[in-house]
C-alpha cells in the first residue's frame, strides 16, 4: 500500500475518532444527570461503537473490525486489514462528572505490515492524536522521569521501580490519556501491567510508534495485534531516550509472570461476582451457564444482568484459596466463597466453575457448588 493509502486511512481513523468524541460529549452533556456513572459509560460505549462501526462500514466496506463493544469474528484473524476500536476507553472516568481522562480509539491494522494507522481522540480537551500527525520537537532530557499508571490498577512492582529510577508516579485513568501524554511530552513512561485488551492500545501504540517512542510488552517482546484471542496483558510506551533505563528496571523488576488469555477472562468473571460490575466480563451472545444441573443463563445478556442485579450474588462477600488449572479451550476455577447468613454471621461454599473459552468470549460456564467441609 503506498504512503498516500496509509495517509488516507490515517485521516479516516482522526475524523471517525473525533466524530465520535463530538457524540460521546452530547451523550454526557444531554444524559449526564440522569444516568448513573456505570450507566451513562455504557450508554456512551453503546452510541460511540455504532457511530464507528457505520462510518467504517460506509468507508471501508470489505475491512474486518475488532470493537470492545461488538462480537468478536473470528474470521477477523485470517483478513488483510482489521480495524481495532475502543469506542470509550475509560468509561469508569467518563461517567464521573469533571473528569476528562478518557478517549476513543481507531486503529488499523494490516497483515504482514503490524499498525499503519489510528487515532486517538481526547474530546474532553478537545485534542486528536494521529499516526499522520508531524514529530513531536525533541524535550529536554528530565532528572527525574514521569511515570504515568493506572489510577485503579497500578502494578505491584511499579513503585520500587520508580524508587530505582527516582521517578514521579502519576494515575490517570483511560490508557490513550496515558499513552498521549507521553506523547506530549507531559509525562516520559507509561507501564501497565495485569490485563489489557487489543483494543485498549491499538490505537495509542500507533500513534506513539508514528511519534518515534519506544514500544514494547514489559519483557521487551513486540507487541501483536490481531490475535485470536485480543488480549494483551502489559505494555510500556516511554520516550526513546529513557527506554534503556525504564527496560531494565522492568527487567528487574517485573518478573511474576503474566496470566494467559482464558484464565484473564475467567478471573474477570470472578471477580464481578465481588463487584457485581460485569463490565469486563467477555460473554459469547449465546453464552449459558449452569449451577448444579440447574440453567442459570441462555445469553450472554442474562448472565451479565444476573451477575449485577441476581439476589443470589448479593450476599457474596469475598472469593479466596482460588486456583486455575487450564487446558486447550477450558479453564477449571476452584475456590471458596464467604457468604453472608446473617446480620452477623457467614457460612462458606466450594465452587467448581468449568469454562469453556474457544476464542475472544466465554462460551459456557458449568458450575458445582458444595458445602464447604467441616475441617477446612
Amino acid at each position: 500500500m503506498t504512503d498516500d493509502a496509509h495517509h488516507e486511512d490515517a485521516r479516516l481513523a482522526a475524523e471517525i475518532a473525533s466524530g465520535a468524541g463530538e457524540l460521546l460529549l452530547t451523550v454526557r452533556a444531554i444524559e449526564g444527570d440522569a444516568l448513573g456513572g456505570r450507566e451513562l459509560g455504557r450508554r456512551g460505549d453503546h452510541a460511540a461503537d455504532t457511530y464507528i462501526l457505520e462510518r467504517l462500514a460506509a468507508a471501508r466496506p470489505g475491512d474486518a473490525v475488532l470493537s470492545e463493544e461488538s462480537a468478536d469474528d473470528p474470521s477477523r484473524v485470517d483478513a488483510d486489514r482489521v480495524w481495532i476500536v475502543d469506542p470509550l476507553d475509560g468509561s469508569k472516568e467518563y461517567g464521573m462528572p469533571g473528569h476528562s481522562d478518557w478517549a476513543v480509539h481507531v486503529a488499523l491494522w494490516e497483515a504482514g505490515k503490524g499498525l499503519t494507522a489510528g487515532a486517538v481522540a481526547q474530546p474532553a480537551i478537545g485534542v486528536v492524536h494521529s499516526t499522520d500527525d508531524a514529530a513531536p520537537a525533541p524535550r529536554p532530557m528530565r532528572r527525574r522521569p514521569r511515570i504515568v499508571i493506572s489510577g485503579s490498577r497500578p502494578p505491584a512492582f511499579v513503585f520500587d521501580l520508580a524508587r530505582d529510577l527516582g521517578a514521579d508516579l502519576i494515575r490517570m485513568g483511560s490508557a490513550g490519556a496515558k499513552a498521549m501524554a507521553v506523547v506530549r511530552g507531559e509525562a516520559d513512561a507509561y507501564i501497565h501491567a495485569g490485563g489489557q485488551w487489543e483494543w485498549d492500545s491499538a490505537a495509542p501504540v500507533a500513534v506513539a510508534q508514528a511519534a518515534g517512542l519506544h514500544c514494547a510488552r514489559i519483557d521487551g517482546s513486540a507487541l501483536e495485534y490481531n490475535r485470536p484471542h485480543p488480549y494483551l496483558p502489559d505494555l510500556v510506551i516511554c520516550r526513546a531516550d529513557w527506554a534503556p533505563a525504564v527496560m531494565a528496571a522492568l527487567a528487574e523488576h517485573a518478573t511474576a509472570p503474566g496470566e494467559s488469555p482464558r484464565v484473564a477472562m475467567a478471573r474477570a468473571y470472578i471477580r464481578s461476582l465481588i463487584r457485581h460490575d460485569a463490565t469486563d466480563v467477555r460473554l459469547a451472545a449465546d453464552a449459558w451457564r449452569v449451577e448444579n444441573g440447574q440453567r442459570t443463563g441462555d445469553s450472554g445478556a442474562e448472565i451479565r444482568h444476573r451477575l449485577e442485579h441476581g439476589a443470589e450474588y448479593l450476599p457474596i462477600r469475598r472469593v479466596r484459596d482460588l486456583q486455575f488449572h487450564e487446558w486447550h479451550h477450558s479453564v477449571v476455577a476452584r475456590f471458596v466463597l464467604d457468604v453472608a447468613a446473617g446480620p452477623t454471621s457467614e457460612t462458606s461454599v466450594s465452587v467448581t466453575e468449568h469454562f469453556e473459552i474457544p476464542a475472544g468470549e466465554i462460551r459456557s460456564i458449568v458450575a458445582i457448588i458444595e458445602p464447604l467441609p467441616q475441617n477446612s
